[in-house]
Parts: C-alpha cells; structure tokens; sequence
C-alpha cells in the first residue's frame, strides 16, 4: 500500500461518486415482487453512495475532502449543493448538467433495519472521465487518498483510480454495485484496498456466498482471489459479524455491538472513515478497526446522510471500546 508516499502531503481525501435523494418508506417488511404492503411512513434524505461517503470522510476528517460528481440542473440537485456547503467539502468540481435530472433512490426498510433500494441514477451517469481530468493536479498532489465506488461510470472510475495511483495517492475502490465490475477486474491492477461486503466479493467471482470449503470461508477465498486479480489488499464488510481483512497477512475485525435501527448508509459510513484513517497514516487493520465504529454508530440512526457520524463520536466510541 501506499499510505507513506509522501509525508508532505496533508492527510486528506477525494472523493468521486454519485449524488441522490432518497426517497425512503419504512414499514414492517419488504414487499415481495407483486405485493403492496402498507403502514409505513414516509421520509426525504440526501444520499447517493458517493456523496454519502465524501460526507462521512468530511465528518471524520480534520481536513477538508474534495468531492467529485454531477446532479442534475433541478431542485434535487440545488439542495444537494447547498447541504453540501455546510459540510468540510470541497464543491468546486461537482458538475451542474444542463436537462438531466439528478439521482434518486427508492429505498423500503424493514422493522429490522433491513433494506432494499433501487436507483435512478440521472446526472450521475453524465460525470465521465473529463471530469476528472478537469480536477487541478495540485489536488491530487497535496492529497493522500482516493475512494470511489460504482454508482458512476466504470470508465470514470477507472480514470479516478489511475490518476490518483500516479499521483502516489492511495487508492480504495467499493465495488458497489458490483455489477459494473464484473468482466472488468482489469481495473483492480489501480486498487490498493477493495472494499466488497460478502455477496459483491462472490459476485464479482462467480462464486456462491457462505459456502465453507477445506477450512476456509468463501469469503476469505474470494479476498484471496480478488488479490490475485489485482487489488493489493481486500476488505471483506460482513455487517454485524465484522470486516475480513486480507492484505499480506488476514485477521478478523469483529463488529461494535449496537441495535441496528437502519442498515442503509452502514457500508458508506465504514468507507468514508476507512479512507480518512488511511489518510492520517494508520495500519490498514487498525483503520478497520476505527471504521467499524463509524458504522456501528450509522445503524442506530433513521436515513443515510443523517446518520453518518462526526469524528468527535467516532473517537468517542472507539476509545470507550478499547477502554473497556
């Protein structure tokens, strides 16, 4: 990994991915194909996967994060702009699109935190890799790390990734979704540290999740080949058993016990503070450590921005944990 390459750098990150609003209906379960269930209740939040994790970096930062990504010139994508000039980002490079709608996901969460989501991805389908060449080299030079997941263009991505490797920066890719990903693992020869849950790791593979195998789990299996393919470490995110870290050598992270109220930003959460414990020089596995607790704080919480945590309670949480 490449967490040294340069000590004068200030610990930041950039951030390149996608803007939502989400649409959010919580009931008892999620419906079945076909079904209409009802009684639940009904609330507005921003979200998209990139913005929720360039705002978890920000919130867990000292240092102001760069944010790159496209909304639409609608109302959606002005309220995503405004909320974002309250938060420690930097909006210089999210495009304004000219007659494309911005992003939008519809998400049903269950009585147990569970979700289902499905997107309409609008303007973020526009940000393209001009984009990212648009951003001025002293950005990236003066950074430390870059994340980005696939809620954009996967050529995009992939720009990101091999600007940011030549600048020195480290790379984190959260192959989520991963279908973009599939055909295409070529581009893990750019990643330092994937970032699949379990079933993106197995899909990303071909291969069956949770199926035990001569001692090893699928996971461990799939972060082993997924390194094979390219990705110098991988992090395997198993919610509420923890993150499987598989870099030269593996360990167990275990999870922070908490009551899961929605599970829906959990991973955004975990990535935006791995990327800022990355940036502030920690040990991949000790950053785990430090992102598992963003996470836990993020399921006890309604919505997928309004529950990303501040670094104040993140330190708070992962000191206590240590402590006790």
């Amino acid at each position: 990994m490449n967490q040294n390459r340069s000590t004068m750098r200030k610990a930041s990150v950039i951030v390149l991915g996608s803007v939502n609003t989400d649409l959010v209906i919580r009931g008892e379960r999620i419906p079945r194909p076909g079904e209409t269930v009802l009684g639940g209740t009904f609330y507005r939040a921003a979200g998209g996967k990139g913005a929720n994790q360039a705002v978890a970096a920000a919130r867990a930062s000292t240092e102001r994060v760069t944010f790159i990504s496209a909304v639409g010139d609608d109302a959606f994508g002005h309220e995503a702009i405004s909320g974002f000039q309250i938060e420690n980002l930097d909006p210089r490079f999210i495009r304004v699109v000219p007659k494309a709608a911005s992003g939008v996901a519809l998400i049903v969460v269950d009585a147990t935190g569970e979700n289902s989501i499905a997107v309409a991805s609008g303007a973020n389908r526009e940000l393209n890799p001009a984009d990212v060449d648009a951003v001025p080299e002293d950005v990236f030079a003066n950074a430390r790390v870059f994340l980005a997941c696939l809620e954009s263009r996967l050529e995009t991505v992939e720009r990101g990734l091999r600007r940011a490797r030549a600048a020195g920066l480290t790379t984190i890719l959260n192959p989520a979704p991963a279908g973009p990903l599939i055909g295409h693992l070529d581009v893990l020869e750019w990643v330092d540290v994937l970032t699949p849950n379990a079933g993106e790791a197995a899909m990303l593979l071909g291969m069956p999740a949770n199926q035990p195998s001569s001692g090893e789990t699928t996971e461990f299996k799939a972060a082993r080949e997924l390194q094979r393919r390219g990705a110098r470490s991988v992090v395997v995110t198993l919610g509420s058993a923890g993150a499987l870290v598989v870099g030269e050598t593996s360990e167990h992270v275990p999870a922070v016990k908490t009551t899961p109220l929605d599970t829906t930003a959990a991973g955004d959460a975990f990535n935006g503070a791995l990327a800022i414990a990355l940036a502030e020089g920690r040990k991949l596995i000790d950053a785990v450590r430090w992102a598992t607790h963003a996470a836990a704080i993020s399921v006890t919480r309604e919505g997928a921005r309004p529950s990303l945590a501040r670094r104040e309670e993140i330190d708070a949480s992962f000191t206590g944990h240590n402590d006790a």
